[in-house]
């Protein structure tokens, strides 16, 4: 028996978004583990081939033919042109399975070989690519009633579900990064879905980082994410007219991200700082120094920044929709609360000190228990039901063997 060799094809990478940050740690887990793992995946640096011990990765290059989705992400509909190249680093990698994010253009080449080749295919769901496409309409939708606006928005967040789905039955095995999304995909798919979750470095997103002071007078709400329509991004505008109404103005707001609505965002919020995308001990250090995460957004499958902000020892108000609500524990690691209740709610911890003290304290201790060698473990649990029986293993069962 052995470990299942693994040929992976993320959607994103390099860029800032949920499903490169998952892949990079997922390649960094089969590093650490020396599994063999192939990484095929966009960048920036024309054709890259590198091994180091059992980890190859093959990086291809997106061209002219290139249509921008988000400020640092691309779709290449030439991206094709790639598959001779492909074809070959697979026959002589000789995968036991290949695993996709979704359906780019790297998530298309690899479900056509995995057909091709006859590799068994896994896919994981990151986006709500659905939802968005509805949200996406606002350009249209906003000169439409109220009624029609909504049920046009539903229809298109239909069809598209209905053509994502009949992408993702190609797979055998299915993972999402809630309960609830693998529940739709199975009944929308008729394949089983397992979960796959996100880790934290509790490492690098620590309280160690504050560096502000707790009595400087001002209490700082924080926003890390796409500043897009489909984050909501809008309800930090409302929010801060509404805390203002009730004669809350020593709040600030930090924002740590990019996109379409940061113009509007710098235009009607009067207490902010934009401080554009960071990372590493940069961004660490900005959750750190946060008071509360305040994350609307209806449409993320998991939230990672919402982790990312327990760890750091920051409570976090969500919405009802979506993945973080599975991450915060109600009135303990933060709340969950209707657009609407957002700004009482943070009144509330404002004014009850001792509150948002304890709640400090338990969103640090619930991101201890979260580790990203345990969600890619139950990944690899997971491509053993799309496999052989008998033949592999998983590697944390061949730890096991060589520790027992």
């Amino acid at each position: 028996m052995r470990v299942p060799r693994v040929a992976y094809f993320p959607d994103s990478f390099h860029e800032v978004n949920g499903v490169a940050h998952t892949s990079r740690n997922f390649v960094a887990f089969a590093e650490r583990q020396n599994l063999p793992f192939l990484c095929v995946r966009a960048g920036d640096r024309g054709q890259a081939l590198e091994q180091a011990g059992e980890l190859r990765t093959l990086e291809l290059g997106r061209g002219w033919a290139s249509v921008g989705i988000e400020k640092d992400l691309a779709f290449d509909a030439l991206f094709w042109r790639h598959a001779g190249v492909i074809r070959r680093e697979l026959e002589r990698f000789r995968p036991d399975v290949i695993h996709i994010t979704g359906p780019s253009e790297l998530g298309m080449l690899g479900a056509y070989f995995a057909w091709k080749l006859n590799i068994p295919l896994a896919a994981s769901w990151h986006t709500n690519v659905h939802e968005y496409a509805g949200r996406r309409m606002n350009w249209l939708t906003q000169y439409l009633s109220e009624k029609q606006g909504l049920a046009t928005e539903r229809s298109i967040e239909a069809g598209a579900l209905r053509a994502t789905s009949r992408f993702y039955r190609l797979a055998k095995i299915l993972f999402a990064p809630n309960e609830e999304l693998c529940r739709l995909l199975e009944d929308a798919t008729g394949r089983p879905c397992r979960l796959m979750q996100r880790g934290v470095d509790t490492s690098l997103f620590s309280p160690s980082r504050r560096s502000r002071k707790d009595n400087d007078g001002s209490f700082v709400l924080g926003y890390v994410g796409r500043l897009s329509i489909e984050k909501n991004v809008a309800l930090l505008i409302r929010i801060e007219r509404e805390l203002s109404a009730m004669g809350l103005t020593d709040v600030r707001f930090m924002i740590v991200g990019h996109g379409s609505e940061e113009a509007s965002l710098r235009a009607s919020l009067t207490q902010a700082d934009f401080a554009g995308v960071l990372r590493g001990t940069e961004l660490a250090q900005a959750y750190a120094d946060m008071d509360l995460l305040v994350f609307p957004s209806h449409t993320d499958t998991f939230g990672n920044v919402v982790l990312e902000a327990l760890a750091s020892g920051v409570p976090a108000i969500v919405t009802g929709d979506g993945g973080p609500k599975f991450i915060v524990s109600e009135g303990k690691t933060g709340f969950i609360v209707a657009d609407e209740a957002f700004a009482s709610t943070i009144a509330r911890l404002m004014q009850d000190c001792p509150l948002l003290q304890d709640m400090r304290c338990n969103a640090r201790a619930y991101a201890l228990r979260c580790s990203w060698d345990a969600v890619f473990e139950r990944v690899y649990a997971g491509y053993l039901t799309a496999l052989q029986p008998g033949k592999f293993i998983a590697p944390n069962m061949v730890q096991a063997e060589r520790t027992g």
